[in-house]
């Protein structure tokens, strides 16, 4: 029964003992966050064991009986005086593992997950069971994780093995040895030191995990090959299967809807604010009905066939755009139209449900604006959607994804917090919570024609049906509009550059032309004191872009080094300054250079760099075009 690893805790552990238990409830409930072939673990039977009945873990029966040695490697100690508080008796739960990609067959992989809370002690006996229900223990694979006070100072995190000689590993359930000393160990000491905890729910907590997981390895099969003919500019990886995991996340639901309400035909959805199609694309070819629309169509929509319907138009929440007879309202990022959706929803019929996964920041009328400190934007923004659900009659549900984002949280509206009847009822409250909005001082309108004197609707009453709706609220627009500075007059860029780089390059003392390890790398100057050495039509030109000049500087990074605030002049030797990971290999001779090197052509010293080294032209002889034709893009049916 040897320790296999310990590992120190780091000092001012204040989270501790407590932080243990904690960080044991992530690998027991989440191991999926650390062993990533795992999908997850479904939890069953939780009890209180005393100690003298742990040889019967497994049911009664001398088969299930547990081993001596395995019963004396669980409570070995236990004359002991307890390390931290008072006696308690152990606590019992077995998990069922879920992975990615069953190659169990029917044999259902388990855990008994042993708290001793007496010791800050936890044991796993890993063990298989049959579809007969006949258990058996993987002995070889027996280990314990305990949380020791070294002479009253010092925390320590111990790891012991059973047998380690018998060790046995498929890297799936059963990881290696050397993984659990080298991940899980130091991730359960950084889990129970830290005292960061999540301001959301738990991943996919509204779903039967293991549907989830079959589910979303047939999607992510079927629609794999996306990948190869993404047209788009968007990164098509993370598009493809961020909208395989949120179409599996959708068809599961429903499915678990369908089978509570014992319904038999599938849901119908409108998916509000589209964007690329793929999501309502792959929902229509799992046999849902339904369609989408956005104000802009993307290349790839001619690709995905006629089943798919996809519809070019501004979307404007009001009567005109109400779905009484669609069941689901989607939206999947679906920015200034976020917090209209529940309300569509709500407004379309008593029946009707949404799903909405929210990003950008949308008030009814504008930009949202912060008003709780003590919150993550984030956080506050999800509570403010949550809040229109409410307001809009339904039963709220908050779950979160599991998608390569960021911004994964989504908002659930299942069912009705009224009944049909008091349909009027709701339906003023509903009003006035969206007119309060739109008169609120902290509220940013979007356009200049908003009213928000005494002329606009108060109270309760809903003078008319558009009123109901309020004014001021815009689309975006069908062109989408480049703001990235990318798409300023050349001169225009060429000559601030100029201007920024020669007054840095005057801040240094010698000019006078040495040899490259004299170079003139210049000075520094802060944002602010840049702006300050330009005009102010030229600062209001900027003021429109986004990033502004900042952006401006970034996108000339051949030239400027924008750090901290600061910039400097690129020094393209510097490993560091020239982003370069590794020692800089030579330019391959013949090598096409598609872009002029500014410093062969501005700086007074020239490049610091010979023309073989340089990845730029130094002069006209040295600049090609590309003489590569360009690739035709796949456009057949999906």
């Amino acid at each position: 029964m040897p320790k296999v690893l310990e590992l120190k805790c780091p000092g001012e552990c204040g989270n501790l003992p407590g932080g243990f238990w904690s960080a044991v409830d992530v690998w027991t409930k989440k191991p999926h966050v650390v062993n990533k072939r795992l999908c997850g673990v479904k939890e069953t039977e939780s009890r209180e064991v005393s100690g003298g009945a742990l040889s019967f873990l497994f049911g009664g029966g001398a088969a299930a009986e547990l081993p001596p040695e395995v019963v004396s490697f669980l409570t070995r100690g236990a004359s002991a005086e307890p390390t931290h508080g008072p006696q308690a008796a152990f606590s019992s739960s077995v998990r069922t593992f879920i992975p990615k990609v069953n190659s169990y067959g029917t044999s259902a992989h388990k855990e008994v997950v042993l708290k001793d809370p007496d010791r800050l002690r936890v044991s796993f006996l890993p063990f298989e069971e049959d579809a007969g229900g006949r258990v058996s223990l993987k002995r070889g694979n027996v280990y314990q994780v305990q949380l020791l006070l070294q002479d009253g100072e010092e925390w320590l995190m111990e790891l012991h093995l059973l047998t380690p000689d018998a060790w046995f590993s498929d890297g799936v359930v059963y990881p290696k040895l050397s993984w659990l000393t080298s991940d899980l160990l130091p991730k359960l000491v950084r889990w129970a030191t830290e005292r960061k905890s999540s301001e959301f729910s738990s991943t996919l907590s509204l779903l039967p995990l293991e549907k989830y997981s079959v589910v979303y390895q047939q999607l992510k099969q079927k629609y794999k090959a996306m990948v190869k003919v993404w047209p788009e500019v968007t990164d098509p990886e993370k598009f493809v299967y961020e909208d395989v995991a949120i179409a599996t996340y959708l068809l599961v639901l429903w499915s678990e809807e369908r089978a509570e309400k014992d319904l038999t035909a599938r849901q119908s959805f409108v998916d509000l604010g589209c964007g690329n199609g793929l999501l309502v694309h792959i929902l229509t070819s799992e046999g849902h009905p339904g369609k989408g629309i956005d104000v802009r169509k993307r290349k790839i929509w001619d690709m995905y066939g006629p089943q798919t319907q996809l519809e070019e138009k501004a979307i404007t929440p009001s009567e005109g755009f109400l779905f009484p007879a669609t069941d689901w309202l989607i939206g999947n990022h679906s920015d200034e139209l976020t917090p209209w959706i529940p309300v569509i929803a709500a407004r379309s019929s008593h029946s009707c449900r949404y799903f909405v996964l929210p990003c950008c920041f949308f008030d009814f009328y504008g930009k949202y604006q912060r008003r709780q400190c003590k919150l993550s934007q984030y956080k506050e923004y999800i509570d403010f959607i949550a809040e229109v659900s409410r307001v809009s009659g339904f039963n709220t549900e908050e779950d979160c994804l599991r998608i390569p984002s960021t911004k994964r949280v989504c908002l659930v509206g299942k069912s009705r917090s009224y009944e049909a009847s008091d349909e009027a009822q709701a339906e003023r409250r509903r009003a006035h919570y969206i007119q309060s909005r739109q008169t609120a001082s902290w509220v940013k309108v979007q356009g200049s024609d908003i009213r928000t004197d005494s002329d606009c609707c108060h109270g309760n009453t809903v003078t008319n049906p558009e009123s109901s709706w309020g004014a001021g609220f815009q689309p975006r627009e069908k062109v989408e509009v480049v703001r990235n500075c990318a798409a300023l007059p050349r001169d225009f860029v060429d000559g601030i550059v100029r201007q920024v780089a020669n007054v840095l390059l005057g801040m240094t003392v010698d000019d006078s032309g040495g040899a490259s390890s004299d170079w003139n790398q210049g000075g520094s100057l802060s944002i602010s004191e840049v702006a300050a050495l330009l005009e102010q039509e030229t600062l209001q030109l900027l003021r429109k872009e986004c990033g502004g000049l900042q952006t401006l500087l970034k996108n000339n990074h051949q030239v400027f080094r924008v750090e901290g605030g600061m910039v400097y002049i690129r020094d393209w030797r510097d490993r560091k300054s020239s982003r370069a990971e590794t020692k800089r290999r030579p330019v391959a001779p013949g090598a096409l250079k598609t872009r002029p090197c500014w410093f062969y052509d501005h700086h007074p010293q020239g490049c610091p760099l010979q023309a073989e080294q340089c990845a730029f032209a130094h002069g006209p002889q040295e600049l090609r075009p590309s003489s590569n034709p360009l690739k035709k893009k796949k456009t057949d049916e999906i």
